[in-house]
């Protein structure tokens, strides 16, 4: 059972080899599907110079940065095989990571997607590995600051910070996982639709998640796998254009799937909330990028 690897480069420098270099070494893999969206920093290059002999490296250059999504869904067009790995040029893979998840998912013939513990290059967990849905009542838990309060009284919120319990020694049903590297049925793909060309940058692999489970389909959280993630490493030189797709992103996620079940007050203050949690994030944004 071969598996396709699927990596979007944005800028991702020297992470990019390293990802795809891992990618390459893995038995399973059949083929990496690399889409490049107009970087300008040679890291296409640079990694062709490495990898460019493995007969299992296809590469898309776009003349334009067409955005995560649609990079994603050229990549996907691309392969044939029945399962994909969705994976950021600043991770690295390994074949024993990449084994857990396939495994978990051919236990579960309900099963759309699996995802890994993410961890910082220090072995520390990362946060975002496994999540809970953002509905509104969690979003503003998040952004009023209340989420704190479920470190002292961790009964009182208990969905709502994830990354505070233990990542456990089973593979769990989950809500969401993250696409920094997320390994996904191409049958169920094919159920519910490609990702969302819409989100330009962060909230499609929500999206995803939350259209999988609509459909009935589940999402696993696969302990047994781990992956280093540099995290950001795309994103460092463009903090506000980041961040605000990203706010961009999580209010289109509102709209398409909470509209309908809330009164246009909620529906409002929600993206209120949102755009409120942009400006206190920007000057954080701004003065990174003064810091490049």
């Amino acid at each position: 059972m071969k598996v396709g690897i699927i990596i979007v480069n944005y800028n991702a420098g020297p992470a990019l080899c390293r990802a795809v270099q891992s990618s390459i070494a893995c038995g399973r893999v059949g083929s990496v599907q690399v889409v490049d969206n107009a970087s300008g920093d040679g890291s296409i290059a640079a990694m062709q110079a490495v990898c460019g002999s493995s007969e299992k490296l296809k590469i898309v250059v776009n003349t334009e940065n067409r955005g995560f999504s649609v990079a994603c869904n050229q990549a996907l067009a691309a392969l044939s095989e029945p399962f994909l790995l969705y994976l950021n040029p600043d991770c690295v893979l390994t074949a024993p990571a990449l084994e857990a998840l396939l495994e978990a998912l051919l236990a579960d013939s309900a099963a759309a997607m699996a995802g890994p513990v993410l961890r910082y290059p220090d072995g520390r967990v990362q946060a975002g590995g496994r999540r809970a849905t953002p509905t509104p009542w969690r979003s503003f838990v998040r952004a009023s600051g209340l989420y704190r309060l479920s470190r002292v009284f961790p009964r009182l919120l208990p969905d709502i910070v994830l990354s505070q319990e233990s990542v456990g020694e089973s593979v769990s049903e989950v809500d969401a996982i993250s696409g920094a590297c997320m390994l996904v049925r191409r049958e169920a793909i094919q159920s519910v639709g490609a990702l969302d060309e819409a989100y330009f940058l962060h909230c499609e692999d929500l999206d995803w998640c939350m259209r999988f489970r609509l459909a009935g389909w589940k999402i696993l959280f696969v302990p047994q796998a781990s992956v280093t993630h540099e995290k950001g490493v795309c994103s460092v030189s463009r903090p506000v254009f980041v961040a605000w797709h990203k706010h961009h992103g999580m209010v289109r996620f509102y709209r398409k799937f909470y509209a309908a079940r809330h009164a246009w007050p909620l529906r409002a203050f929600v993206t209120l909330g949102v755009w409120a949690h942009f400006v206190v994030k920007l000057p954080l944004a701004v003065f990174r990028l003064g810091q490049k």
